[in-house]
């Protein structure tokens, strides 16, 4: 698990271990939902001095070793640490971002195409109570 031991996370994935990949990791333990901006403030936190463009490099190759999800939301990406597969449910009025169990699991799709699916991610849109009239919340 990429939280439990990050240096084993990235040696496993076959990428170089780094300061910066294992604040990148961490932050986003502590942070999940985070776009590069706030990680980049959390890194700076641990570290001091590190640009923004290397935290989305960062991102970028944690991203493509499959250990960090981007989230597509719109007019920025948010990123989580990969664990169990899981659907999102987003805000169109403010931006906010929960996880929701899937509805269906990708061992359940049919074979489409002869493709075997071995990840689903999904992103569901509407609005959340806070930003719906009311609607009180509990």
């Amino acid at each position: 698990m990429v939280a439990a031991d990050p240096v084993a996370a990235l040696r496993g994935a076959s990428l170089r271990v780094t300061k910066q990949r294992i604040a990148v990791l961490v932050a986003l333990e502590r942070h999940p939902h985070s776009d590069a901006e706030h990680l980049a403030r959390v890194v700076r936190e641990d570290l001091g001095s590190v640009s923004t463009q290397a935290v989305y490099d960062v991102l970028t190759a944690l991203s493509e070793a499959l250990l960090v999800r981007r989230i597509e939301t719109g007019p920025r990406a948010l990123f989580e640490l990969r664990g169990h597969d899981h659907d999102h449910v987003l805000c169109r009025e403010c931006g906010a971002l929960a996880d929701v169990e899937p509805a269906v699991t990708p061992q359940h799709l049919p074979q489409a195409h002869g493709f075997r699916v071995d990840e689903t991610e999904v992103l569901h849109r509407g609005l959340c109570p806070a930003c719906r009239p009311g609607v009180q919340i509990p």
